[in-house]
Order: C-alpha cells, then sequence, then structure tokens
C-alpha cells in the first residue's frame, strides 16, 4: 500500500507541474505559504512526542498536513468559483482525512491506542473542510457548479 501511495503522489505532482501546467492561475495565487509553514515548523518544536529529529519532522508533517487544504480554500474564495473537477479532487481529499477519525476511534476501541498530535490534527483539518462539504453537497452533486454566493 505505501507503493501504490508513493507512486499515486508521484503521479499527483508529475501532472500538476507538467502536464496541466498551463491551468495555473498565478493571478490570483497570493497566499503566502510562509504564514502556514513558520507557525506549523514553531509548533512541531514546541509540541511534540519526543525532541528528537525525525520526531519533529513527523510532528511538523502532521501539523502541516491539517492545514495544507487553506491555499486552495483562500483560491476558491478569492476567485468565487471552482471547477467540478477541483471540486471532486477536494472533496475526496477530504473525504480521506474524515475517514482518518474512523480510523482513530477504531483503533482506540479495539487497541487502546490514542495519538492526541494527530488526532487533534485531524480534527482540525476535518473543521476547516467542513464549509467546503456543505458547498459540494448542496450544489456540486446537485449538478451545479460551485460558485460562493455574491
Amino acid at each position: 500500500m505505501k507503493i501504490i501511495y508513493i507512486g499515486c503522489s508521484y503521479a499527483t505532482v508529475y501532472l500538476i507541474y507538467m502536464k496541466f501546467k498551463a491551468t495555473y492561475d498565478g493571478n490570483h495565487d497570493t497566499f503566502r505559504v510562509e504564514f502556514l509553514i513558520i507557525p506549523v515548523g514553531g509548533l512541531a518544536f514546541l509540541v511534540n512526542h519526543d525532541f528528537s529529529p525525525l520526531e519533529i519532522l513527523w510532528t511538523f508533517s502532521i501539523y502541516l498536513e491539517s492545514v495544507a487544504i487553506l491555499p486552495q480554500l483562500f483560491m476558491i474564495s478569492k476567485t468565487g468559483e471552482a471547477e467540478t473537477i477541483t471540486t471532486h479532487y477536494l472533496f475526496f481529499l477530504g473525504l480521506y482525512r474524515a475517514l482518518y477519525l474512523i480510523n482513530w476511534i477504531w483503533r482506540f476501541y479495539f487497541e487502546g491506542f490514542f495519538d492526541m498530535i494527530a488526532i487533534v490534527a485531524g480534527v482540525v483539518q476535518t473543521i476547516l473542510y467542513c464549509d467546503f462539504f456543505y458547498l459540494y453537497v448542496t450544489k456540486v452533486l446537485k449538478g451545479k457548479k460551485l460558485s460562493l454566493p455574491a
């Protein structure tokens, strides 16, 4: 499964930077990622399980994944709309993360495993998706284009 996951990740990056490079809209992409990376990096140093380089990097990746959707949501709010394929991609990306919540409940109930860092980051990410999920269900699933109210 890890090989499939890594392969799909590389394929996604390839498609974004090579095949669909012309679809990038630099005029509307004004989100400053340093506003995510610097606080997340600081939080990874302050709140982690073990103050070791690998643990800090793992914690950084968990925290960053929880807020990584913000640039895309910012772009949608700035342009006021999104293409259907983009909305489907974002929905399934959020659904993937929401399924992690079910996994954590399962693992806690059956294995007694509880990781506060991963759970809090997953809950934060799912909360960030909630507004998008609502728009997806009320508009895209009814065959309409996702556009924000004016």
